[in-house]
C-alpha cells in the first residue's frame, strides 16, 4: 500500500516538474497534479493493456515507440476528464507523455 502511495505523489511530483519545463501544461496546484495522477493511473490500468493489442501493428513498426503515442492518448483523456488540468495542444501532449514516462520509469529505477 505504501508503494502505491509512493508511485502517486511521485507521478504528482513528475508531473508538476514537467509542467515547469513544457510551457502550455497547465496544473492549478499539487492537489490537481494528485488528481491527475490518479485518473492517469486508473485509466492507464483500465485501457493500457486494450490499445497494446489493438495497436499492436504501429507497436512492431515502431519497435515499441508507439507506446508513448498510446500515453499521450490517456493523457488527452485526462486532460479532458478534469477542469483545473490543461495541456494546450496534441503535440505537446506527447512531449508531455515522453517526459512523464522517462520520468516516472527513472523513480522507479531509483526507488523501487
Amino acid at each position: 500500500m505504501f508503494r502505491l502511495l509512493l508511485q502517486w505523489g511521485l507521478s504528482a511530483l513528475s508531473l508538476m516538474l514537467v509542467a515547469r519545463l513544457v510551457p502550455g501544461v497547465h496544473v492549478k496546484h499539487f492537489g490537481t497534479a494528485l488528481a491527475a495522477a490518479a485518473v492517469y493511473g486508473i485509466l492507464h490500468v483500465l485501457l493500457y493493456k486494450l490499445l497494446v493489442i489493438i495497436a499492436f501493428i504501429p507497436m512492431l513498426l515502431t519497435f515499441g515507440l508507439f507506446v508513448f503515442v498510446i500515453n499521450a492518448f490517456l493523457l488527452f483523456l485526462t486532460d479532458k476528464l478534469l477542469a483545473d488540468f490543461h495541456i494546450d495542444s496534441l503535440p505537446r501532449t506527447l512531449v508531455v507523455a515522453v517526459l512523464l514516462t522517462i520520468l516516472n520509469g527513472l523513480w522507479r529505477m531509483l526507488l523501487f
